[in-house]
């Protein structure tokens, strides 16, 4: 007997989360293994935030709570919108998920009908098509290539609308690679959306304050106003305040949508918890000053990161302009051998080598739909950086 929906054939587990758990239990092995995988800072969550935790915690705030979020949370997300990105919604037009994959997926669930297409620029976060596909969607995968920063152009864009076009999804800055659309960049995206108003975009924009260079973040409802009514404005606690296990994400969104969201949340998780939400209000209301000097010590890490890559032969790597990855090209040792004789094929063949020879856990480009890459995390310490990045030479400087 087969009990497994017929649905789960489209998808396939989560790779990040993948090969998080095989370095995790390489590790409880004993094994030497340095995880550059995750995507999640590795500062802890500021005091203030954790203090607003237990204040919650002790005042009771352990019961049911709204679904779409705790009216004090949500006219904190409201004021956040305004400031930041100039953008005005109202509160039924805002809701809080468990995460921002939960906003993505109910979104998603919400409004896609069987063959609906939705366009992906690639490289992308994993679960963008698995979503889609979950939905009874058609992920249309439009791939971005290095000289253009890995970023969609609105040539691109044009050719890829059709008549079952449902969703574009955007994320900047961009997680795998780092890149960051300018205001000009959208603009000329949103020029050619406004020829199409069927087409509904989703601007993910989770790592908005994880930026570089003084460079300026922009989001697509606000760069063109006439948009906002089709998109859905992501965003989350996550990774600018380092809360990825608070799971608390949230968006803004036509009404109607949000409605369907929540329609689907209430006979799934209901809500986030109780204290993930009043955290979350110091979060937004709070102190951003720890943002800076997380993004000082971000900077750092990434020239670092991306200097002693660009020293080893076959490799190759852009500077990132926000998030904390870097997304190397390793065509130069596509068809080389390994010290066993084993042929590099492609970019799994390399990570499979790394975490093998080396113990570097990364994840190989294929998985963000854009190949010969692979993603690397530096979030985490100089130390770390520099012991992965001597290994990683190492391991290509063996390669015949």
């Amino acid at each position: 007997m087969n009990f497994i929906a017929d649905r789960l054939k489209r998808i396939k587990p989560s790779m990040t989360v993948g090969i998080n758990v095989k370095a995790n239990a390489l590790r409880a092995e004993g094994k030497d293994v340095l995880v550059l995988a995750a995507g999640e800072p590795d500062f802890d969550t500021p005091l203030n935030i954790r203090k607003a935790a237990v204040t919650a915690m002790e005042e009771g705030q352990t019961r049911y709570v709204p679904g779409k979020g705790t009216p004090v949370l949500q006219k904190a997300i409201q004021s956040k919108f305004l400031k930041d990105n100039n953008l005005n919604y109202d509160l039924d037009e805002i809701i809080v998920g468990v995460g921002g994959k939960h906003i993505i997926y109910n979104a998603m669930m919400a409004t896609i009908n069987p063959e609906d297409e939705v366009i992906i620029p690639a490289p992308f976060w994993v679960s963008y098509p698995d979503i889609v596909l979950l939905a009874e969607g058609k992920p249309i995968i439009v791939p971005c290539p290095e000289d253009q920063n890995f970023k969609l152009t609105a040539d691109q864009l044009e050719k890829s609308i059709n008549n079952k076009t449902k969703w574009l999804m955007l994320n900047s800055p961009s997680n795998p690679t780092g890149s960051l659309y300018s205001k000009q960049e959208l603009q000329r995206l949103a020029d050619v959306l406004l020829r199409y108003p069927q087409v509904l975009i989703m601007s993910d924009d989770i790592y908005e304050k994880v930026i570089y260079d003084d460079l300026e973040f922009s989001t697509i409802a606000s760069v063109e106003p006439k948009l906002k009514d089709r998109c859905l404005t992501l965003n989350g606690v996550s990774k600018s305040y380092c809360m990825t296990g608070w799971r608390l994400g949230y968006c803004g969104a036509p009404k109607e949508i949000i409605a369907a969201m929540n329609k689907i949340q209430s006979q799934s998780t209901t809500s986030t918890s109780s204290i993930s939400m009043a955290a979350s209000v110091e979060a937004l209301n709070g102190s951003q000053d720890f943002i800076d000097k997380h993004n000082q010590a971000f900077v750092r890490r990434r020239d670092l990161v991306v200097n002693l890559l660009n020293q080893i032969d076959g490799l190759s790597c852009l500077t990132p302009q926000g998030a904390f990855y870097v997304y190397p090209s390793c065509a130069g040792v596509i068809g080389k051998q390994t010290p066993e004789g084993k042929k590099i094929s492609n970019d799994e063949d390399f990570m499979s080598y790394l975490l093998e020879s080396e113990g570097i856990a990364g994840v190989h480009g294929a998985a963000f739909g854009l190949s010969p890459y692979f993603r690397l995390s530096y979030a985490t310490s100089d130390e770390i950086l520099k012991d992965a990045c001597a290994r990683i030479k190492r391991a290509c400087d063996q390669l015949k």
